[in-house]
C-alpha cells in the first residue's frame, strides 16, 4: 500500500499566469537549477498548444537524508521526473535510480482573480520488505519540502517575468 502524497500550492498569480510559467522553456531551466540540486538537469521540453510534457532529472544529496534511506540505498538519490500537462490539469511520475521507488499523481490548476492553486494529488510506493513504509514517508516528506520550494520559486519566477 503506497503512502499518499498531497499538497496544495498557492500562488499569488492568477492561474492562467502560473499556466503560462510552465509553458515557458526558460522557466523550467531555471526552476531545475534553483531547486532541482545538485547536477539537476533538463533533459526535454516540448509544448503544442495546450499540451506540454517536461522530463527533468533532480538530487537529492545523501548528506540530506537519514540514515534509515542511505543504509538502504547509499549515495545521492536521483529522481528522473516527467510531468505532462493539457490546459490545467496534468499527471506527474519519477523514480529513485536504483530503488524500487515509484511516485506519481496528478496536478490541477485552479484559481479566481488574482490568485491560484495547485492540488496535488499522488502516491509515493517503495517495495521494499520491512524497510518500505519507513522510506516512503521520508521520500515524502522530501518531496513535499520540494513542492513548497518549487511553489516559492514559481512565485518569484512569474513576479520578476
Amino acid at each position: 500500500m503506497a503512502t499518499p502524497l498531497a499538497y496544495t500550492a498557492h500562488y499569488a498569480h492568477p492561474a492562467a499566469a502560473v499556466r503560462a510559467a510552465l509553458a515557458d522553456e526558460q522557466y523550467w531551466k531555471d526552476r531545475v537549477e534553483e531547486v532541482g540540486g545538485p547536477g539537476a538537469r533538463l533533459d526535454s521540453f516540448s509544448a503544442d498548444g495546450d499540451r506540454l510534457r517536461v522530463e527533468m532529472v533532480q538530487t537529492i544529496p545523501a548528506s540530506e537524508l537519514p540514515p534509515a534511506i542511505t543504509s538502504v540505498r547509499p549515495g545521492d538519490l536521483i529522481i528522473p521526473r516527467t510531468e505532462n500537462y493539457e490546459g490545467l490539469s496534468g499527471v506527474f511520475e519519477a523514480h529513485v535510480e536504483g530503488a524500487p521507488a515509484k511516485v506519481r499523481g496528478t496536478v490541477t490548476l485552479t484559481g479566481s482573480g488574482t490568485a491560484s492553486q495547485a492540488v496535488v494529488d499522488g502516491s509515493v510506493e517503495v517495495t521494499i520488505p520491512l524497510f518500505g513504509k519507513k522510506i516512503e514517508a521520508v521520500v515524502a516528506e522530501k518531496l513535499l519540502e520540494l513542492l513548497a520550494s518549487e511553489t516559492e520559486f514559481t512565485n518569484t519566477w512569474i513576479t520578476n517575468h
